[in-house]
């Protein structure tokens, strides 16, 4: 097979209320709304677009782990230890739900927030190397 996966362009996650959370996306993630119906809104935010799909209630896009934790999905990516801290400090003051600065034992530290769903995600402290040969310069 001569053709890759190259990147990850659009992840679905399930709402409750489209417009709110569309809202909530553009106002304390700074995402960009490109689209919006009765039933989806399309935002864009670091890198990709998010499909916000009116969903049952109760439904989120995490999931529990073989040992009952319920975990996040998707994890955002930060430049340094410096950006986690500013971050995560921002998002307090934009009453998001976070969770603590975590050292998991591994490179970097991390931390969780959620969106008005319950819809769980991770921040690294840590770039990936493809991106910070391909896009850091």
């Amino acid at each position: 097979m001569s053709e890759k996966l190259l990147r990850v362009g659009t992840t679905y996650l399930p709402v409750r209320n489209v417009g709110l959370s569309a809202e909530w996306y553009v106002s304390k993630l700074n995402a960009v709304l490109s689209y919006q119906d009765e039933d989806k809104a399309i935002v864009n935010l670091a890198g990709q677009s998010f499909f916000l799909v009116k969903g049952k209630a109760g439904e989120t896009s995490n999931f529990d782990d073989i040992n009952g934790n319920e975990r996040f999905s998707l994890t955002f990516e930060v430049d340094g230890i410096e950006a986690l801290k500013d971050l995560h400090q921002e998002f307090i003051r934009r009453n998001i739900k976070v969770g603590e600065i975590e050292d998991r034992g591994h490179a970097g530290k991390n931390f969780v927030f959620s969106d008005p769903n319950g819809n769980k995600f991770d921040v690294w402290s840590e770039l990936s190397p493809y991106f910070k040969e391909r896009f850091r310069h």
